[in-house]
């Protein structure tokens, strides 16, 4: 009996951890094709951890300026629509008000004034429906046709809803009437009106989720939308992803005697103030005399390469010290071919075991550490001398996933440098770590612990209805 042929397009490498590292396509009996934009590097290290039957690369798209012009203009009126269903400003700092160059302004100057006239839900799906057009004009759309009709194809399915090249890839399924899915990445991104496919499962993390979809895409079919978990907190349940201890303290320069505070940086772009933040949490350690009792683990962003840690770092090089991420990075530095080692896996999950507590600017890492029960303290207060005037992150905390958040007390609030000992040491404030988890079953619903085996039964089940 000839197998199915399941194609997993890849067009980035933010996917890798949670659908080809985790099981969601381990007890799948289907062919397993991967559509991808990686480097030969890339896919040894995928075929590693994941049996691929196939891989194929995508061609190189160039968007169209009519493409382009489109997709922005939808994007902005989308942003005002969804502000308008939930009263949150903060939506449209995802939209660049500040563009450089004179040509870029005229761009996009033309489409913040042309969004004044798509104000109604109605007018973006006719703005969608040009938009649909438009990409078929393309010449990476016959490409991806003919590519998907020369595999012949069973079903189409997207590590992430948002890639600019995925839109024509998904509407050549469509036109070839192949069944597609695609997953939404992460807790935060229904908002940011960056849906840039159009499939026929939309496979969420939980219930909230779900209602978020139908909220800002009102015209996609409930029974479209499954909840499946996601599956890259599963990791944490396996013991095998956890370093030996003496091994993790050793390789990270740690002391077995003393706790870990782990410091965990965003983007440079999220919080330009971490650095700062670091150094108040290193002083205060020190000026309490507990640097004996308690040393500081670093787990920058991965992505961020800035060095805007190193002063502090070799300022309190006895109480700071460093995990930096596992991230593999290509000679060309193209964001389709960066992603994070399955090592990596393992010193994400060995940080949060080992961990006393994890502190941060508003980091989904807060879902991480309280898989192991661990507190997790969300600095609340601005720098005085701050790298960025126009930020503050106080905004920060308004962003609508953080509307999710059922009690305060899910986190610990530093409130100012002041309550560092009181609230990073001693938990002061903490009531209990039900509240976390109470968010934790909201944001990424009950279901986490089998994600994978949902998402792969689904890919069964729509392979099935396929050969009736």
């Amino acid at each position: 009996m000839e197998k199915n042929k399941i194609l997993l397009l890849f067009p980035d490498g933010v996917g890798i951890r949670n659908y080809l590292y985790s099981k969601v396509f381990d007890t799948l009996k289907d062919e397993v094709i991967l559509f991808h934009n990686f480097d030969p590097e890339t896919i040894a290290a995928i075929q590693q951890n994941t049996e691929i039957n196939k891989e194929i690369l995508i061609p190189s798209y160039k968007e169209s300026v009519k493409e382009k012009f489109l997709r922005e203009l939808i994007c902005l009126s989308r942003l005002k629509y969804n502000n308008s269903k939930v009263n949150n400003p903060t939506l449209l700092t995802n939209w660049n008000w500040k563009q450089k160059g004179f040509s870029k302004k005229i761009f996009y100057k033309t489409i913040e004034f042309l969004s004044i006239f798509y104000k109604t839900y109605s007018s973006i799906l006719e703005l969608e429906k040009k938009y649909e057009k438009v990409i078929r004009q393309n010449s990476f759309y016959n490409e991806v046709l003919n590519i998907l009709k020369e595999t012949n194809v069973d079903h189409l399915f997207c590590s992430h809803q948002r890639a600019l090249n995925a839109a024509p890839i998904f509407a050549a399924a469509k036109d070839l009437e192949i069944t597609t899915s695609t997953v939404i990445y992460s807790w935060d991104n229904l908002p940011k009106a960056r849906l840039a496919l159009r499939a026929n499962n939309y496979l969420v993390w939980s219930d909230h989720m779900k209602n978020e979809l139908k909220q800002y895409y009102a015209e996609i079919p409930l029974e479209n939308i499954h909840v499946t978990g996601t599956p890259q907190f599963e990791f944490y349940d396996e013991p095998k992803n956890i370093i030996e201890k003496d091994v993790f303290y050793e390789k990270y320069n740690l002391d077995l005697n003393k706790k870990i505070i782990c410091f965990s940086g965003d983007d440079t772009k999220t919080s330009p103030d971490d650095p700062s933040y670091l150094k108040d949490i290193a002083e205060e350690i020190t000026k309490a005399g507990l640097e004996n009792e308690f040393q500081i683990l670093l787990r920058r962003c991965p992505v961020d390469f800035s060095g805007r840690f190193d002063k502090v770092v070799e300022e309190y090089k006895d109480l700071i010290k460093e995990a930096p991420p596992l991230w593999y990075f290509s000679k060309s530095k193209e964001w389709n071919t960066v992603y994070p080692t399955f090592e990596d896996v393992k010193l994400l999950v060995s940080t949060a075991f080992y961990s006393d507590i994890v502190v941060n600017v508003g980091s989904t890492m807060a879902f991480d550490f309280g898989m192991f029960n661990k507190p997790c303290v969300f600095i609340n207060y601005d720098q005085k001398n701050q790298n960025d005037k126009n930020w503050s992150v106080k905004t920060i905390y308004e962003f609508q996933h953080f509307k999710s958040m059922p009690k305060e007390d899910a986190v610990i609030w530093l409130n100012s440098k002041k309550e560092i000992v009181d609230k990073i040491i001693y938990k002061k404030n903490w009531i209990s770590i039900d509240s976390l988890k109470e968010w934790h079953n909201i944001v990424i619903g009950e279901k986490d612990n089998n994600a994978s085996t949902n998402i792969g039964n689904l890919l069964e089940k729509a392979l099935k209805k396929i050969k009736l």
